[in-house]
């Protein structure tokens, strides 16, 4: 029990101290439509491990795995266009424009046997940059995503979580993150998570909320010859019929405890789990 509170402790620190957050080797390239991605890049081996954060998160999120493995793979983390620190000045939020953003890094460094790593709507932007990437992609892996089986969000879903958004942005940021955590959550963690992703711009936030919803990666799932495999939380059910009705091979880890953000809360749980799906790819 005191070792897990150490390393969320460690995890939280590198979260909340800037400039110490990021790598010290943060380069930049332009997107598709000309906007700046910062990522970082570090370590060597035969896999590429392209870390992609969720909505209104950034790379920092990864901090936990950056680091760890680094010792054996390359490690690429990225801000996605209107995240962190990359630009905001994009015309048009489309899933299709954030797969750019992972493609316009990968093609920089001139990666290959990349396993892309999504997390929450970085799940479909992973899916969307594999089929842009094509044989640079060995395998994506999903954290806590796809609980919906990778499919649009309902209409009326989306209409009412745009609405609430308009209405009080930050308030509505706020308690819907908080039903992410369980009640074993650290609350510090919570409190950052919640502070931070209500503090991202509102104009990218819209955007990318209308780009995930309306993006369907289950049928993008479907035309594509790699592997997908999944770390969730069991704090929600996850819909793997229909994940397995489309995409090629569906592989499930299930963690326990956690919410939401299971990279932060238990990072060496989930760094174990994905140890062993790396091991599975190699």
């Amino acid at each position: 029990m005191r070792t897990r509170f150490l390393v969320l402790s460690l995890t939280l620190c590198l979260l909340a101290a800037p400039p110490y957050s990021r790598a010290a080797n943060a380069q930049t390239v332009l997107s598709a439509d000309g906007v700046t991605i910062h990522y970082d890049d570090q370590g060597e081996g035969e896999l590429s491990l392209v870390f992609v954060h969720g909505w209104n998160c950034d790379r920092r999120y990864w901090n936990a795995q950056r680091d760890y493995f680094a010792g054996a793979h390359r490690v690429v983390t990225l801000d996605l266009a209107g995240h962190g620190d990359s630009g905001l000045d994009r015309a048009q939020w489309t899933m299709q424009g954030f797969g750019q953003d992972v493609t316009a890094v990968v093609a920089s460094l001139d990666l290959f046997n990349v396993v892309l790593i999504g997390h929450s709507m970085g799940g479909k932007v992973v899916v969307e940059a594999a089929r842009q990437l094509g044989d640079r992609v060995v395998a994506i892996v999903g954290v806590d995503t796809f609980n919906n089986g990778g499919r649009e969000t309902p209409q009326p879903r989306q209409a009412q979580l745009l609405k609430e958004l308009a209405r009080d942005y930050s308030g509505f940021v706020g308690k819907l993150v908080e039903g992410m955590f369980v009640e074993a959550s650290d609350p510090t963690i919570r409190e950052f998570v919640m502070a931070d992703m209500a503090a991202a711009p509102y104009h990218v936030a819209i955007g990318a909320r209308t780009a995930s919803g309306s993006y369907d990666a289950s049928v993008t799932l479907a035309s594509l010859d790699v592997p997908l495999m999944l770390i969730n939380s069991d704090y929600r059910t996850t819909d793997l019929a229909h994940l397995t009705a489309n995409a090629k091979v569906v592989t499930y880890r299930e963690m326990s405890g956690v919410g939401h953000f299971v990279m932060l809360e238990d990072p060496v749980t989930f760094n174990a789990h994905l140890t062993a799906v790396l091991a599975g790819i190699q």
